[in-house]
């Protein structure tokens, strides 16, 4: 297997922080979050909560939701489940909470965070599928990473339904937004980070690359994979073996097979 032992075998450009544009605050509205595990999730991790709405005949696993709210202070209203429905969508499982949105963080804080494991960021470029996004997120935190970073412009925003397909996972995984995704890969590689992208004409295999150092691991849509600029800004760029005909991986399969690729060589 393939190691990386010269950290000046890329010549890496720098970008002039003098340049870059100022982020733009966003405002965001209160959300839906329904399910039983990410409403529960929410209410454990002390994340502001308006109201809990059940569906009236929904007891069965909603106690210790009920007790929780009662515990904060949060109003519980049982509703019928028509209601619910009309409010929530129909996977709601019977429970719904109003909530404030989720708040983005600085990138900064995401590289200052301590996980206890080796630093690990993921960034995804293109992702827009809400389901996938949430999907990679939970992944993201169960393999011991700081946080996700996706982009302002073709990529899908924090909501309820990203929320309920990462089960839980936002209350523990900060996720930071930017502006520009290659201006954001050059700051990590200020702080020390190698960047690795997936592509499917990349030279390289997925394991011939040392993941037990400080890490980003890039991820782009479905449709195009990485923009050009993006592909261009990596360390390296990997392949995710293929046997069958289907030319690529769903963005969120291929985070889980990348991402515990790097667990296992670091455990």
């Amino acid at each position: 297997m393939r190691r990386r032992t010269d950290r000046g075998e890329k010549q890496r450009r720098r970008p002039d922080r003098e340049s870059r544009p100022a982020e733009v605050e966003e405002q965001t509205e209160t959300q839906i979050l329904k399910g039983r595990h990410p409403v529960a999730t929410a209410l454990q991790e002390g994340r502001p909560i308006n109201k809990v709405m059940i569906a009236e005949g929904s007891t069965d696993g909603m106690q210790p939701i009920i007790a929780r709210a009662k515990e904060r202070g949060v109003v519980v209203q049982f509703v019928p489940r028509t209601r619910l429905d009309t409010i929530a969508g129909s996977t709601h499982q019977g429970v719904a909470a109003y909530v404030a949105p989720y708040a983005y963080a600085e990138l900064e804080d995401i590289v200052a965070r301590e996980t206890g494991h080796a630093p690990l960021i993921v960034v995804l470029d293109g992702v827009t599928d809400p389901h996938n996004l949430g999907a990679i997120v939970r992944t993201a935190e169960a393999a011991g990473a700081q946080g996700v970073v996706i982009g302002r412009h073709r990529a899908a925003p924090l909501t309820e339904t990203v929320a309920k397909a990462a089960a839980g996972a936002l209350e523990y995984l900060p996720i930071a937004r930017v502006a520009n995704i290659t201006q954001a890969l050059d700051e990590l590689k200020e702080a020390g980070y190698w960047v690795v992208g997936t592509a499917l004409d990349a030279d390289n295999r997925m394991v011939d690359v040392d993941y037990k150092q400080k890490t980003v691991i890039v991820i782009g849509s479905e449709g195009v994979g990485m923009h050009r600029l993006v592909k261009e800004h990596c360390d390296f760029l990997v392949t995710i073996p293929i046997l069958g005909r289907v030319q690529s991986l769903n963005a969120s399969v291929a985070a889980g097979v990348m991402l515990y690729e790097v667990v296992r060589q670091r455990t």
